[in-house]
């Protein structure tokens, strides 16, 4: 093929130099004044690229044999990320505060956040011995992608429970140097009930984070007390209050109320020490029937903590029955519910030593 300028055809160009010319930016100087030097001294480096790129790019023989787009010829062969064995699979965390000693103590390697005894110690086990021979059968092959598959279930477990360790923060607190609590704001007193829930709570915590778990609280913290104001809403309306500016002269008359149960609650346990039962009947005193009770029967129902009235319905009960099986008629005991074994039993031997009641019948 003869060049347009009359001279011996162009020099061989490789498609990486050819990518340097279809580009928008120059060739390397090197480059276009060899390209000069063998057509001759009377064309400048730039008119030799000019004249090539116009002729043999973008002309009708470049259009056929250059594609428009050259692709990337470099081969990943890195995992993808969340791959079996791809890097990704484990992060790492941020290395713990602690000291050397506590390192120690725990056998916590800070490099590469990891323990001397980690969760499922011999997971390693499972693929140490692995190896991928030339001459391996399908059933070899996937053998050993199942063994992989074990031990990336394995770390996955592992990298979880050490996430669930660092987001509420239980190392520091084995140490007993919960610092984040210290650096948080004073928060409201958790109260007994809600300690206990979350106690029975805790081994859904795996399945939440830290900040979850607290708002989840925070939430039941929120709704118990709205469930208190509208009741507190729903008592105003029953007693007539439409406003809130009424409630307040109502719940001073109820605080009235009360202060005067109490006055007479305690004038009436200063009567009985005054009465030389240095106030021991002050609890029952003033429940129905109560009068009705001899005095080894008041101390009864005050150490069983029990009514005057379930006293004597339990007393009539027993002693009915008992005299209905003396004249051979047959019964059938019906006390009540809220009277347990243990109740019936000192009932009973009560019963028996003041001669209520025969002894085979107790």
């Amino acid at each position: 093929m003869v060049s347009l300028l009359g001279r011996e055809p162009p020099l061989a160009l490789c498609p990486r130099c050819l990518e340097c010319l279809s580009g928008t930016g120059l060739p390397p100087a090197p480059l276009l004044e060899d390209m000069a030097a063998h057509v001759g001294a009377s064309r400048t480096p730039r008119e030799v690229m000019e004249h090539y790129v116009s002729m043999y790019i973008h002309g009708n023989l470049g259009r056929a044999c250059i594609p428009d787009t050259i692709p990337n010829r470099v081969t990943d062969h890195t995992c993808p990320g969340g791959g079996p064995l791809s890097p990704s699979l484990t992060t790492p965390l941020p290395p713990l505060d602690i000291s050397a000693a506590e390192q120690q103590q725990l056998g916590y390697m800070p490099l590469r956040d990891d323990y001397e005894v980690e969760y499922d110690q011999d997971a390693e086990a499972l693929v140490s011995g692995l190896s991928v021979n030339y001459d391996d059968e399908d059933v070899e092959i996937e053998l050993k992608r199942a063994h992989v598959d074990m031990y990336v279930r394995k770390l996955r477990e592992r990298q979880r429970r050490k996430n669930i360790a660092r987001d509420y923060n239980l190392v520091p607190a084995f140490l007993g140097k919960d610092r984040k609590d210290r650096e948080r704001p004073a928060k409201r007193k958790i109260p007994k009930e809600e300690k206990e829930l979350r106690l029975k709570l805790r081994p859904l915590y795996q399945f939440m984070s830290c900040k979850e778990a607290d708002d989840l609280f925070e939430s039941m913290h929120k709704e118990k007390a709205l469930r208190a104001k509208i009741r507190e809403l729903q008592r105003y309306r029953r007693n007539g209050i439409t406003r809130l500016e009424e409630s307040a002269e109502y719940e001073a008359a109820r605080h009235k109320r009360e202060k005067r149960k109490e006055n007479r609650s305690a004038a009436g346990a200063r009567r009985g020490r005054e009465d030389g039962r240095d106030g021991e009947f002050a609890a029952i005193e003033n429940l129905p029937g109560f009068e009705l009770l001899s005095d080894r029967e008041k101390l009864l129902c005050s150490n069983l903590s029990l009514s005057p009235a379930r006293y004597l319905t339990v007393k009539t009960i027993i002693i009915k029955d008992h005299l209905q099986k003396r004249q051979g008629i047959p019964s059938k005991s019906r006390l009540p519910s809220y009277l347990d074994k243990v109740l019936k039993k000192r009932i009973l031997n009560f019963l028996t030593e003041c001669g209520w009641i025969s002894r085979d019948a107790s």
